[in-house]
């Protein structure tokens, strides 16, 4: 299987640099993943395409903001750190720019002083192990001195950071927004809950994966990062039960699907559990738990096209891909939503 054959032409312009004043407003596309056809809708008609007993899944992850800005305390030169993994309590994997000079023992100053850190390790991928020094509590310094870690194709200042997080985001640990989940909105979420759909909570903590090419040729070469998830029992037990009876599954997010086929059991079932998750998932890939996906429009060559792809057949998606380029529809974490059913 060729990277190549997950490619498709993409114009600069749609890709979204700035969230809607309303999150809701984002168009959606809804794809057949059966026959491959299209509708062209509105985020907030996604009530009308779920059904009373469905199981939408959401990722309740926390974006951090885990980029600091600091400088090498030996020659002054400045330094961004992006916080990728929390290793132990005062470790964490990184990645550094300029980081070619940040070996072992090199020393960072964050905030006049009010956070240090030093390089302990080089590990995979030339990340750094750095070990944090700081009075007080970390979360309540990162909140201070970090900025939210937007992906590189964002270029536009981001006014309000709440907007790279979901309304309804609980637990501390990404590097990277669930981006299907950006477009909804308190009084949306209320409204599915009336219409008599089943809401369920997982949680995997987005890393740096989400932004990485795929450099191999061949895509089964490509070797995916670790992520942190958990699952508690009570969304285990609604899923299980939307399962038994015949209901859809419907995943919220890339993050939510490879959350739910990580930890489900042959038969697609769940228990309470948490660890670390690589799952790569491709065309060929059978799909254990999910029945349909609400996600966005995915780079071209990239994992999360593949995992669309795996879902609703490669050549359905990119052909809805080329209609909503044609369509002018907005690309990326600030763009428009897909919905395969």
């Amino acid at each position: 299987m060729d990277v190549k054959d997950f490619y498709y032409e993409l114009p600069q312009e749609l890709i979204a640099q700035d969230p809607l004043s309303d999150r809701a407003a984002s168009r959606l596309m809804v794809l057949d993943k059966k026959t491959g056809e299209t509708q062209h809708r509105s985020f907030r008609d996604i009530v009308t395409y779920l059904k009373p007993g469905d199981c939408l899944v959401l990722n309740n992850t926390k974006v951090i903001p885990a980029r600091l800005f600091g400088r090498k305390e030996d020659t002054g030169a400045n330094v961004e750190i992006l916080l990728l993994k929390r290793k132990e309590e005062r470790i964490w994997e990184t990645l550094v720019k300029p980081g070619k000079k940040c070996r072992p023992g090199a020393r960072f100053v964050f905030g006049n002083g009010i956070l240090t850190g030093e390089v302990i390790e080089v590990v995979e991928e030339g990340n750094r192990l750095i070990r944090f020094t700081y009075q007080g509590i970390f979360e309540e310094i990162l909140d201070r001195l970090g900025q939210m870690p937007l992906p590189p194709y964002i270029t536009h200042r981001l006014e309000d950071k709440n907007r790279y997080q979901t309304v309804y985001a609980k637990y501390d640990g990404s590097a990277a927004a669930p981006t299907a989940g950006l477009h909804f909105t308190p009084e949306l979420l209320l409204q599915i809950k009336e219409a008599g759909v089943d809401i369920a909570e997982v949680t995997l903590h987005v890393g740096l994966g989400t932004f990485r090419p795929v450099k191999e040729t061949d895509v089964l070469k490509h070797h995916m990062h670790s992520e942190f998830y958990r699952i508690e029992q009570e969304a285990a037990d609604k899923i299980n039960r939307a399962k038994k009876e015949g209901r859809r599954v419907i995943a919220v997010g890339t993050t939510s699907t490879r959350t739910l086929e990580s930890a489900a059991d042959e038969n697609g079932y769940l228990t309470a559990k948490s660890g670390w998750t690589e799952i790569f998932i491709y065309p060929g890939y059978q799909f254990k738990v999910i029945d349909a996906l609400i996600t966005n429009f995915h780079l071209p060559e990239s994992t999360l096209v593949m995992l669309v792809s795996a879902l609703a057949g490669r050549e359905h998606v990119l052909s809805a891909y080329e209609e909503a380029v044609r369509e002018k529809y907005r690309f990326f974490s600030f763009g428009d939503a897909m919905f395969l059913v």
